[in-house]
């Protein structure tokens, strides 16, 4: 299990797609990301150097299947392709992840973990060890998603500007689900402020105090939350409230 030897396979299997695209350029460097913060976490935990190799492998893999999404219907949305499962066809279906990596030794781990990133509860799994794998994958993946939301360009991920934006309603469930400290649930988003506000609520589903430690030392929640302007009084009534309540929540938890 080579780290190294794996991203440039991972680099041949991105020659092709098209790289200059702006939803594909994003999620290459979104993968990179992601990769980064497998590794930041696992030092952070002081995990074994096996288990951080295989870290920033499934970071690596995670989301091979958005490609082959992005390629035949140029769109994040779940509703067009089922990114995890279809990466898990690519990997272990089509035999590819011999190519990254040799052994079986991790398979069930790695599949595992791809499978269920990005799943809105994660429950189920038995084993310690790819439990904290497939955690340890949907925290990193949340964590340069805030980088995400505050680097990258709101057209290309969100479909709208910031002002277009800040002007909509956030619909009655996603508030109430935002505003009690739960997830939001991809289907129940209606209005890109719904997405927004998703966004924020991941924060919620958060496994490890090392994550939280990242979300309170760059500051990402008033970050997020103030690269919009809130138009509707409303909204900007509920963002408020919500930045308060996240930050309260970080604060708690890391107590």
């Amino acid at each position: 299990m080579e780290y190294k030897t794996a991203k440039q396979i991972f680099e041949e299997y991105l020659d092709g797609y098209d790289r200059e695209n702006d939803k594909v350029k994003l999620k290459i460097i979104h993968t990179y990301g992601v990769v980064a913060q497998s590794r930041e976490l696992s030092e952070r935990m002081k995990l074994s150097g096996e288990d951080t190799t295989l870290a920033m492998l499934i970071a690596l893999l995670h989301d091979i299947g958005r490609f082959e999404q992005l390629k035949r219907f140029d769109s994040f949305e779940p509703a067009t392709m089922d990114h995890a499962a279809y990466g898990v066809k690519v990997l272990f279906q089509d035999g590819m992840i011999r190519k990254f990596v040799p052994e079986d030794t991790w398979d069930d781990i790695i599949r595992t973990a791809i499978a269920r990133h990005s799943d809105f509860v994660l429950e189920g799994i038995r084993d310690g060890r790819t439990l904290l794998h497939a955690k340890l994958i949907r925290d990193a993946d949340k964590l340069d998603n805030c980088r995400v939301k505050l680097v990258d360009d709101l057209e290309t991920f969100m479909g709208g500007t910031a002002e277009r934006i800040g002007a909509q309603q956030i619909t009655p469930k996603v508030r109430r689900d935002a505003l009690a400290g739960r997830s939001i649930y991809s289907p129940d988003r209606v209005t890109q402020m719904d997405y927004w506000v998703s966004y924020l609520a991941y924060f919620y589903d958060l496994n490890f105090r090392e994550s939280l430690d990242i979300v309170e030392e760059k500051d990402f929640v008033r970050r997020i939350c103030g690269r919009i302007r809130y138009t509707n009084p409303e909204t900007k009534k509920t963002m408020e409230k919500l930045q308060e309540n996240l930050v309260r929540y970080a604060a708690e938890a890391l107590k």
